[in-house]
C-alpha cells in the first residue's frame, strides 16, 4: 500500500479527510486485453459465449440529481476507489447540504478491480484474495476477504469505513457499473477451478455477483455514458 493511500484510508477512518485530498478530474486508462486460465483455447470459447446483451442503460435514467460524478475503479487497492465515491456523499451532504435525491454518485468497477463485485463466498471458493494479493484497509495485512464488503464487527474496519461498505452505498442510491470484459476474468477463475464450460462458468459468476451491480459491455463504456449524462468523471484510485 503506498504511504498516500494509507494516509487517506486513516483520514477516512478518522473522519478528518478535507475535500482537498479527493481525486482530480483526469483521463481513464483503458481496460487490458482480457486473459483467462488455459491458453488461447480457452480464451476462444470464451469470446465465442454470449455476452449479457442487450446490456442495461436504464440507470441513466436516475441521473436526476444536482451533483453527479462518475468514479473509475480499475484497481482494488484495499477498496479505496469505493471508499472515496462515499466519501463524497458524506461531503456533499455535509458542506453543501445536500440531500440524497441531490447526489447521482455512480461507481465503476472494471479492469484489475472486478472482484469486488464478487460475494464473499466467491472469493472464498477462488481465492480471489490469494490471486490478487489483497491487504485489509487498515492493517494492511494480506487478507481473503473482499474489503469493500467488510464488516466493523468481524473484520475490524473503522467505524467510517463500516458506512461506506459497497452494499451500504448502493442502498444509499449510488449506481454500481461492472466491466463485461474483465468480468471474463472472474468466468476464467471458474472454468479452470471448477472444469467448466464458459457458458456454466457464466450462469455460476453472475449467481456470485453483488445484487444490483449492473454489467456494461465495458468499463470506459459505462464511464462515458455517465459523463454523457451530466457526471463529472473522477479517478478513483
Amino acid at each position: 500500500m503506498s504511504t498516500s493511500r494509507r494516509d487517506i484510508l486513516q483520514q477516512i477512518a478518522l473522519g478528518t479527510l478535507g475535500l482537498g485530498a479527493l481525486p482530480s478530474v483526469a483521463s481513464a486508462t483503458r481496460d487490458e486485453p482480457l486473459t483467462v486460465a488455459g491458453g488461447s483455447a480457452a480464451l476462444d470459447e470464451l469470446r465465442a459465449t454470449p455476452v449479457a446483451a442487450p446490456f442495461d442503460t436504464s440507470w441513466t435514467t436516475k441521473l436526476t440529481g444536482k451533483y453527479r460524478a462518475v468514479f473509475d475503479v480499475p484497481e482494488i487497492e484495499s477498496g479505496t476507489g469505493v471508499w472515496r465515491a462515499g466519501l463524497w456523499s458524506m461531503h456533499y451532504t455535509d458542506v453543501m447540504q445536500a440531500t440524497p435525491t441531490d447526489l447521482n454518485p455512480v461507481i465503476v468497477i472494471r479492469h484489475s478491480a472486478i472482484p469486488l463485485v464478487m460475494s464473499q463466498d466467491f472469493w472464498a471458493e477462488y481465492g480471489v484474495g490469494k490471486a490478487s494479493k489483497v491487504t485489509h484497509p487498515m492493517t494492511e495485512k494480506k487478507t481473503a476477504r473482499n474489503p469493500v464488503l467488510m464488516t466493523v464487527e468481524a473484520d475490524g474496519l473503522a467505524p467510517m469505513l463500516g458506512k461506506l461498505t459497497l452494499d451500504r452505498l448502493q442502498a444509499n442510491g449510488a449506481i454500481v457499473l461492472a466491466c463485461n470484459m474483465a468480468f471474463g476474468r472472474m468466468l476464467g477463475m471458474v472454468m479452470q477451478q471448477d472444469k467448466s464450460t464458459p457458458q456454466a462458468a457464466r450462469e455460476k459468476a453472475m449467481g456470485m455477483m453483488l445484487p444490483g451491480v449492473i454489467l456494461q459491455p465495458n468499463g470506459i463504456f459505462g464511464i462515458t455514458l455517465a459523463q454523457q449524462n451530466g457526471c463529472v468523471f473522477v479517478n478513483a484510485v
